[in-house]
C-alpha cells in the first residue's frame, strides 16, 4: 500500500460541481460524476452529516437471521478477506442487496473510526441514503467500483478508500455486495482486485448450487487449466435455450443479463452440444476456439397425463415432466449393509415416513436420495432437490413456498409456483437442512402437517402430494439442543435416519475405485489404472469423500492417453506424499520386499489374523491384501 498524496484535480472538481454546478468532465471519473449527480436529484446536500437511525438489537437480530443463508454463502471469502484486512488497517463487510451492512470485520482501530461515519452493520449505505459510495454505487452500476476520498458525497466519508463489487446470482439478481474499506490516506493498490476475486468465488458457488432449474450447465474457457475454477465461463440450459450465466460467460459471448432466456445454444456455439462429460474443444460463430465440460444434470421424461391433483397420501406413480434421471456423478455400489438400508428405506418412503439421511460432505446422500427415488413407488414422479444452505436467505422462502406477481421488488409478473408445489406426486429433497434458516422452519413443518402451500403476496393455499427425504451433514441432536433447529420440526423429518459412512470407512476402497473408473469410460478407450496407483488411491483419507474421488478420477481421464496407463508417477502429488508415509506397503509394482510382506504379516498378527483391520492398519484395501498374500477370502 501506499501513500497518497492530496489530489488536486478532485478538489477542483468538487468545487466546480458542488459550488458552480458545472459537470467537471475528466477530473473525476464518469462513474463518480454521474452518482454526484443521482445524489443531487435526490435533494443531499454535500456537507450535511448524513442521518443515521440506530436500530434496535430485535430489528438487528431479524436483519441478520433474514439474511443468515447469505452471510454462510460469503463467510469463507469474509475469513480470508478479513485475515488481509488486519493487517492493513481496513475492514471488510457485507451489505444486502438494498445496501444494508450485515457484516464488518477487520481492524479494531479502523473498526472505530469507520463506526463513526456509520460504516457498521445495520445501516443502509444505498446512495440515496448514503450518497456516493463503493457499496450503494457498486449496486447501481452492477460492476466493481472503487471511491476514494473525496471522491465520497459526503464530506466526513473523506476519510474511506472503498472498493466494492455486487455479488450477483446466475439469474443476473442482485444478491449482495462486499466491499473492503481503508484509510484514504492509504492507497490500497490490489483492493479492488481482491474484492473481485473473492465474489468470483463466492458467485461460482452460488452457481454450483442452484442447478434445479436447468437440465445442462456447460463450462468454458480459453485456458484448460481453468475449467473448474471461478474463472471459468458458465452457461446454464434448458431445452437448448440459455437459462443462466455467470459474468465470465457473457464477457467472453458479449452477452448481457437481458439475454437470458432468449439465445440458444447453437445461436452461441457452432460445434455440437458435447454428449460425455469429458473435457473437449468447441467453437463459437466468429471461429476462437474454447475448452468445455459439459454437466448433463437430467434428461426429460413424458408429461404427467392425469389431470386431477392427487389426494394424499398415494403410493401410486405418476409421471411427471422435467424429472432429472441422469446422476451428475459414477454411482456406489451399495454393498449388503446400504442395499439392505435402501430396502427398508423405500418401504417407508412408500408409507409416506419422512427419511432423513446423514454424512459428511460427498458421501453419497443425493445419490442415496435418487436411488430411493428411482426404487419408490413414487418414480415416475418428480424428484426435486434443494439446497438449503445455498439460496440467499431473501430468497428462500420464494423459492420453497413460490409468490404472486409483484410480491416482492424483482419477482417476476407471472409470479412462480415454488418447488413445493413443483415436487407434487414425486419427491422432495432438502438438502442441508440443518441450515435453513429459524424463521423458515415454522413455515416448512405447517406444510408437512398440512400438506398445503401458499404463495408469497396471497393466492390460495394448494394441497400438494409428495415425499420427503432430508440430508444434513450437521449434528441436529446438538442443533436442536442449542436452539438452532426447531425440535418439533426435527421429529417430523427424522423418524427414519440413515447414516452414510465416509469413503475412508468402506471396507473395499479399491473395489469402489475401480467401480468409479469404470463407470466413467475409461476402461472402453483403454486407459487403465495399475495396480499401484489403485492401491495409493485407496490409501488416502479422502476428506472430500466421494466427490473429492470423483474429481480426482476425472482428471487422471482428462490426462491420461487412450490405450495407457495411470501409475502412480501420474497421481496429484498430495496423494504421493502420502503413500510415501506408509512404508509398509512401498513396492515398485514387481514383487514385493522382504521388508513390505514382513510388515504384513506382522500386521494381521497384530490384529489376530483379522483381514480387514490388517488392511485398515496398513492403509490398503483388503483385496490388496489378499492378493499380495495369496490367502483365501
Amino acid at each position: 500500500m501506499n501513500r497518497n498524496p492530496p489530489n488536486a484535480s478532485l478538489q477542483a472538481a468538487r468545487r466546480r460541481f458542488f459550488d458552480s454546478g458545472d459537470a467537471p468532465r475528466g477530473l473525476v471519473p464518469d462513474t463518480i460524476l454521474e452518482s454526484w449527480q443521482r445524489c443531487a436529484g435526490f435533494g443531499l446536500s454535500a456537507e450535511m452529516r448524513p442521518r443515521v437511525e440506530p436500530m434496535t438489537q430485535g430489528e438487528m437480530s431479524e436483519l441478520t437471521d433474514r439474511f443468515e443463508a447469505l452471510r454462510r454463502l460469503c463467510r469463507p471469502e469474509l475469513e480470508s478477506l478479513y485475515a488481509d484486512a488486519r493487517g492493513t488497517g481496513s475492514i471488510v463487510t457485507l451489505a444486502s442487496p438494498d445496501g444494508v451492512v450485515l457484516d464488518a470485520l477487520g481492524s479494531a482501530d479502523f473498526l472505530d473510526k469507520a463506526s463513526r461515519v456509520a460504516l457498521r452493520p445495520g445501516v443502509m449505505w444505498s446512495e440515496r441514503h448514503t450518497g456516493t459510495n463503493a457499496i450503494g454505487t457498486a449496486l447501481v452500476e452492477r460492476r466493481p467500483v472503487e471511491v476514494r476520498g473525496a471522491e465520497h458525497y459526503f464530506a466526513p466519508h473523506r476519510i474511506l478508500s472503498c472498493s466494492a463489487s455486487p455479488i450477483i446470482d446466475p439469474y443476473g439478481r442482485l444478491a449482495g455486495v462486499l466491499d473492503l474499506s481503508g484509510e484514504s490516506s492509504v492507497h490500497h493498490m490490489h483492493a479492488l482486485g481482491m474484492v473481485r476475486f473473492a465474489v468470483d468465488h463466492i458467485e461460482h458457488r452460488l452457481f454450483a448450487e442452484t442447478s434445479r432449474e436447468w437440465s445442462l450447465l456447460l463450462r468454458l474457457h480459453s485456458d484448460p487449466a481453468l475449467l473448474g475454477t471461478a474463472r471459468e465461463g458458465l452457461l446454464a440450459f434448458r431445452d437448448h435455450r440459455l437459462v443462466a450465466a455467470n459474468r465470465h460467460a457473457l464477457e467472453l459471448f458479449g452477452l448481457s443479463w437481458d439475454e437470458l432466456g432468449r439465445r440458444r445454444y447453437d445461436e452461441l456455439i457452432a460445434s455440437p452440444m458435447p454428449r460425455t462429460d469429458a473435457m473437449t474443444c468447441l467453437r463459437d460463430h466468429v471461429g476462437t476456439t474454447l475448452y468445455a465440460r459439459v454437466d448433463r444434470v437430467g434428461d426429460l421424461v413424458p408429461a404427467r397425463t392425469d389431470p386431477a391433483p392427487p389426494s394424499r397420501p398415494r403410493a401410486a406413480a405418476v409421471v411427471a415432466a422435467g424429472e432429472r434421471v441422469t446422476p451428475r456423478a459414477p454411482r456406489p455400489a451399495f454393498n449388503a449393509v446400504a442395499s439392505a438400508q435402501l430396502e427398508r428405506s423405500v418401504r417407508l418412503l412408500n408409507a409416506n415416513v419422512p427419511i432423513l439421511l446423514q454424512g459428511e460432505t460427498g458421501s453419497g446422500k443425493e445419490v442415496f436420495a435418487r436411488e430411493l427415488h428411482r426404487r419408490s413407488a413414487r418414480a415416475g414422479g418428480k424428484f426435486v432437490a434443494v439446497n438449503c444452505a445455498a439460496i440467499p436467505e431473501g430468497l428462500i422462502e420464494a423459492e420453497l413456498f413460490g409468490y404472486v406477481g409483484g410480491a416482492f421488488t424483482g419477482a417476476r409478473k407471472e409470479g412462480a409456483s415454488g418447488v413445493l408445489r413443483e415436487a407434487d406426486g414425486g419427491v422432495l429433497f432438502l438438502d442441508e437442512i440443518g441450515d435453513m434458516p429459524v424463521s423458515l422452519q415454522s413455515r416448512l413443518l405447517r406444510v408437512l402437517q398440512e400438506y398445503e402451500v401458499a404463495p408469497l403476496g396471497g393466492g390460495r393455499a394448494v394441497t400438494v402430494d409428495f415425499a420427503v427425504i432430508c440430508a444434513t451433514h450437521c449434528d441436529l441432536d446438538s442443533a436442536v439442543e442449542e436452539k438452532r433447529f426447531r425440535a418439533d420440526l426435527f421429529f417430523r423429518i427424522a423418524q427414519h435416519a440413515v447414516h452414510l459412512p465416509a469413503l475412508r470407512d468402506h471396507e473395499d476402497r479399491a473395489g469402489v475405485i475401480r467401480s468409479f473408473w469404470q463407470q466413467l469410460g475409461c476402461d472402453a478407450t483403454g486407459l487403465a489404472l495399475s495396480d499401484a496407483a489403485v492401491d495409493c488411491l485407496a490409501a488416502a483419507s479422502w476428506p472430500g469423500n466421494f466427490r473429492q474421488l470423483v474429481g480426482v478420477l476425472r482428471s487422471l481421464q482428462v490426462l491420461g492417453e487412450p490405450g495407457g496407463v495411470v501409475d502412480v508417477g501420474d497421481l496429484p502429488e498430495s496423494l504421493r506424499r502420502a503413500r510415501s508415509a506408509l512404508p509398509a506397503v512401498a513396492f515398485d509394482g514387481a514383487e514385493l520386499s522382504d521388508i513390505a510382506l514382513a510388515a504384513m504379516e506382522s500386521a494381521l498378527s497384530a490384529c489376530n489374523g483379522n483381514v480387514s483391520a490388517a488392511a485398515k492398519q496398513l492403509g490398503i484395501s483388503r483385496s490388496t491384501l489378499y492378493r499380495r498374500l495369496r490367502l483365501e477370502s
